[in-house]
């Protein structure tokens, strides 16, 4: 009975493994993206860091509404950005490397969810040092961070060879990077709250989870004036 689940988890670090080392099936190159492997590996990583990014106040509601939201953020964010990405890389005359540049993609975003769970226990330990919510968001607004990091590393690694034979995947590159920061963060906003202030009911949307993130900051910061 015990044998099963070790196996799967087993299988899945070999996978988490592979993925950053980029070999094996989640080598660089044109071949076939393994899009099911990525969306798995996105899934339950991503699910397990959002359980434990949603257990401050300590309510199973809420555990369970933010390990659905960040790979729902991870993978919709990618999901919007894809077509237009797609007729980016045609009218730059780079539709041919289209499948490589897609392996990058999303493995770059498998990364984040990966570094993120190797990040759990990170987040655990700043909860059960400080009751403070503002510690709490500030701690994984930096711990996203790094994960954002590891996967530019691996979408550096992809791209590598990809503007050596053409520089005008460069181009395709930081508009992909622009156009997903953009989305990411309205996106983000939407689906709040991700952490749960102690106090506030669980839910999971905010009323106000429609608005415009960009409206929002610039008449914040023109009330400010």
């Amino acid at each position: 009975m015990t044998a099963a689940p070790l196996t799967v988890l087993a299988q899945s670090a070999e996978a988490a493994d592979d993925l950053l080392r980029a070999r094996g099936r989640f080598a660089i190159g044109r071949g076939r993206v393994p899009i099911g492997r990525l969306a798995l590996l996105l899934a339950v990583c991503g699910f397990s860091y959002g359980c434990a990014m949603g257990a401050f106040a300590g309510r199973p509601l809420q555990c369970l509404f933010s390990g659905l939201k960040v790979p729902l953020l991870l993978a919709f964010s990618t999901a919007v950005c894809l077509p237009n990405f797609f007729v980016l890389n045609t009218l730059l005359g780079l539709r041919d490397d289209f499948v490589a540049t897609l392996r990058g993609v999303l493995s770059a975003q498998a990364t984040v969810a990966v570094v993120l769970l190797a990040l759990l226990p990170v987040v655990l330990f700043v909860y059960a040092s400080t009751d403070s919510y503002r510690a709490a968001v500030l701690a994984n607004g930096v711990l996203f961070a790094l994960a954002t990091l590891g996967g530019q590393r691996t979408l550096d690694r992809h791209y590598r060879p990809l503007v050596a034979s053409n520089p005008r995947h460069r181009i395709g590159r930081r508009a992909w990077i622009g156009l997903y920061v953009f989305v990411a963060i309205q996106l983000g906003w939407v689906l709040r709250p991700f952490i749960g202030a102690p106090g506030m009911k669980v839910s999971f949307l905010r009323d106000e989870a429609w608005s415009n993130a960009y409206v929002v900051v610039a008449r914040d910061l023109l009330g400010m004036w």
